[in-house]
């Protein structure tokens, strides 16, 4: 049953779904420029690199579970690794966000925006709609609701909201529902608890999902289409169809603003270091202390996904401090150049002395120059 009552809507999540272009970010270091020697726009990554930060809008169709979905594309495009976004029940159809290789590390973000779901439901017995609008408003909003007892999560009751609930088309004792949700609702328990509330109990018939965060039907890729593009790469050496199919992982991360970096604070972060201020050449407007951001390079790379520390005015007053805390790296160590030195390896080339010697003999000069110079 509902917490509270709300007429309030979910503000259209693609809003923030298209990629920030230049004039959404604020420069902090204007003519930064960057090393084509390292790293490569997504695009231009070779197929074997492109495909292991792939990303996938599968439309999953009724029959096959999530599981056995994900590993046919897996096995089809040769990858050692893949995984999913939101499992579907078997008899569900509809959007199955699907990373390969590396591109895996960042499908959790898509937990972040609403879920929505096209369902056909059966009420057992005629109700006047008008008391049928009603049960079905006070549902909009924060709800508890207990995972069924077939679910992969502990049942304990939880919280969840329905941003928007709408009877699309109701023919008889059957209703067509259109749902937007946060991530992690059970649709089949939201309609039998719709059901308990108007008393003559209701049945989930079918259900499809339409929307994850910012994707939606536009982007889906049917599984055989998928098979006959990577069929025709086999036999022609031709990418052109598989890399329309298989998008870069940083479409998926498209929606979350971002924070672009400088080539030699990339390496740095992919080996677990937190990015400062120093490190920093664009922000996108309005970004809050707090917030999940995407960390990019200057060539449009996803390097890291982590959680802003500052403010938007904050970067710009400030020349030095923490900036982020990393959550997940995404990039591989390597595909930029270390830039800096371990104390290990403060070494003095030219005379393959340490800076403990170094100094040592320093301070052992200027003690000898001083006795000179008393003995003048």
């Amino acid at each position: 049953m509902a917490v509270t009552q709300t007429g309030r809507e979910l503000e259209r999540f693609t809003k923030q779904a298209a990629e920030v272009s230049e004039k959404e970010l604020v420069l902090i270091s204007p003519g930064e420029t960057t090393d084509q020697g390292h790293g490569r726009t997504p695009a231009e990554r070779p197929i074997k690199e492109y495909l292991n930060f792939g990303f996938i809008v599968l439309d999953k169709t009724q029959g096959p579970t999530s599981h056995e979905v994900v590993a046919w594309v897996r096995k089809m495009l040769s990858q050692e690794r893949a995984g999913h976004s939101g499992t579907l029940d078997p008899m569900v159809s509809g959007l199955l966000p699907i990373g390969l290789g590396d591109a895996t590390k960042g499908l959790s973000v898509l937990l972040l925006g609403p879920k929505e779901y096209i369902c056909v439901a059966r009420i057992h017995d005629s109700i006047p709609k008008d008391i049928l609008y009603a049960v079905i408003d006070q549902f909009k909003g924060p709800i508890f609701q207990k995972p069924p007892q077939r679910s992969s999560v502990k049942r304990v009751t939880r919280t969840r909201t329905i941003y928007e609930l709408e009877i699309v088309e109701q023919v008889g004792n059957l209703l067509l529902l259109r749902v937007l949700c946060e991530a992690g609702t059970y649709i089949r328990k939201l309609v039998y608890d719709i059901g308990e509330l108007i008393g003559v109990g209701a049945t989930m018939v079918e259900l499809r999902r339409t929307r994850v965060c910012q994707l939606d039907e536009g982007d889906l890729v049917r599984l055989h289409d998928l098979y006959e593009a990577n069929e025709v790469y086999k036999e022609s050496g031709d990418e052109k169809k598989l890399r329309q199919l298989v998008r870069p992982i940083e479409f998926a991360v498209s929606f979350l603003k971002q924070i672009e970096i400088r080539d030699s604070a990339v390496e740095s972060i992919c080996q677990g270091a937190q990015l400062a201020i120093p490190g920093i050449v664009a922000i996108s407007k309005k970004i809050k202390k707090g917030e999940i951001v995407r960390i990019m390079t200057l060539k449009g790379e996803l390097v890291a996904i982590a959680e802003s520390e500052l403010q938007e005015e904050e970067f710009l007053s400030k020349d030095h401090g923490l900036a982020t805390i990393t959550k997940r790296v995404i990039m591989k160590i390597g595909t930029y150049p270390k830039m800096w030195k371990s104390k290990k390896e403060l070494v003095v080339e030219s005379e393959g002395i340490s800076e403990a010697q170094l100094r040592e003999s320093i301070l052992d000069s200027l003690e000898k120059e001083e006795q000179d110079e008393g003995g003048r």
